[in-house]
């Protein structure tokens, strides 16, 4: 209908005007006017999946190069707990003596009682407890094979990576006999020795049980707000345990 409401004839219009894609959205799929759409489609099926080909065959770039046997195992060198992945080799404390004067002691003291700043190796059985805890080697450290893995990553201080496995075998086998934990200066530490090895402190190392210990205390929403009745006091206070050597205040003597 018109403004004057007189009532109006439809235009004709060409097929592929924009009148006729208004009027008619989806033209009449007869003979040859849909095949060039088909044709279409398919070519971006085509596409697709020449795309999901690509990302499932990964392209080299032609950067770099695949890594070698020697020089992954320059970076595998992880000790675990367990032993696993100690190096072959062997060495007893006697052996080690003198490569620790040579090569530790002036960092950490002849007898490991540390000198100036630097760790502290040996000494402080039954500090702990106390306001002034030495967390030595023997007194605090879980694992032996730890310590052979710090020594064999980080040591001597300057020359990381430069004993050879005999070498590291014999400084660990000194730490650990300047601990008391290996008691005869000629016991042959190796791979299959080392298993013996146990630190005086390891029970005091629990696993992380808090999915069997603490479920109960679980909340699939805990609250944020307002979670107690009454008004909030404070029922206890945290000791302070600062292992920073205060001035004019002596620690516990270290043996």
């Amino acid at each position: 209908m018109s403004r004057s409401g007189e009532p109006t004839r439809a235009l004709p219009c060409h097929p592929g005007s924009r009148e006729a894609a208004i009027r008619d959205p989806w033209p009449k799929r007869r003979g040859r006017r849909w095949i060039p759409a088909l044709r279409f489609a398919a070519a971006g099926m085509t596409v697709l999946v020449a795309a999901a080909g690509a990302l499932a065959q990964p392209k080299k770039l032609g950067i770099g190069r695949e890594a070698t046997r020697e020089e992954i195992a320059g970076w595998d060198i992880a000790i675990r707990p367990d032993g696993r992945g100690l190096p072959p080799g062997k060495g007893t404390a006697k052996a080690g003596e003198g490569l620790y004067l040579e090569r530790c002691a002036s960092c950490h003291g002849e007898f490991g009682e540390a000198n100036g700043r630097w760790p502290v190796l040996s000494g402080g059985d039954g500090t702990l407890a106390s306001h002034d805890p030495v967390r030595s080697i023997g007194s605090y450290w879980p694992y032996a094979a730890t310590v052979m893995d710090y020594i064999r990553r980080a040591m001597p201080f300057g020359n990381a990576q430069s004993l050879t496995n005999d070498e590291l075998y014999a400084v660990t086998a000194y730490v650990l006999y300047l601990n008391d934990v290996i008691k005869d200066e000629g016991f042959e530490l190796n791979e299959r020795s080392f298993a013996a090895i146990r630190l005086p402190n390891e029970p005091n190392f629990l696993d992380d049980d808090r999915e069997t210990a603490e479920r109960e205390f679980w909340k699939p929403e805990p609250c944020m707000a307002s979670c107690l009745p009454g008004e909030a006091r404070i029922v206890g206070r945290a000791r302070a345990v600062d292992v920073t050597p205060e001035t004019g205040k002596t620690g516990p003597k270290v043996e």
